[in-house]
């Protein structure tokens, strides 16, 4: 497993942070969808600095640090035993070393007390499916959509996600 640790986001981390959100999230979608993709919330980024602020804000973000670099970013919200996967990204120079699975671990020794954790994911993200699903044990139990819609997010639906999100919960024993 990658040796990652996880480091409070500093404030003068944060605009960078988000940065280094948005160019994952893009990556991503643009390796999905090309230059014809749709997806994105505002000014060609899939999200938006606000959703990522609004994340920070209400949440405990951290830096995923690697050899003293960092290299991808975890915001969590924390609610008695119930936990929510606000956002997790690495930076796709290091995909496929086993940051994103070493970081997530991290997260779950941080939050002993959780039972249950919940994110979800657009339907076309396959990477972040399998990573949820395949290598941190989560299960998909909601499909959100036009006809089904996040009853936190009405709208999302409508917008941005028309095609559909995942949700996951991974139930800790």
């Amino acid at each position: 497993m990658a040796d990652v640790k996880l480091i409070k986001l500093e404030p003068c981390d944060r605009e960078q942070f988000i940065l280094d959100n948005q160019e994952a999230f893009n990556y991503c979608a643009l390796e999905e969808f090309g230059m014809r993709d749709n997806h994105f919330e505002e000014d060609g980024e899939i999200i938006s600095a606000e959703t990522i602020g609004n994340a920070i804000d209400g949440g405990e973000a951290y830096r995923i640090m690697q050899n003293g670099q960092a290299v991808g970013g975890v915001v969590i919200k924390v609610n008695g035993k119930h936990g929510e996967l606000e956002l997790l990204f690495v930076s796709p120079k290091c995909h496929g070393k086993g940051i994103g699975y070493a970081a997530w671990c991290e997260v779950e020794r941080l939050h002993p007390e959780v039972t249950v954790w919940e994110t979800v994911t657009p339907y076309f993200e396959k990477r972040n499916i399998h990573f949820y699903v395949n290598r941190c044990g989560f299960h998909i139990v909601e499909f959100y959509n036009s006809h089904h819609p996040d009853p936190n997010e009405p709208d999302a639906c409508d917008n941005q996600f028309e095609d559909g999100m995942f949700r996951f919960e991974k139930r800790i024993k």
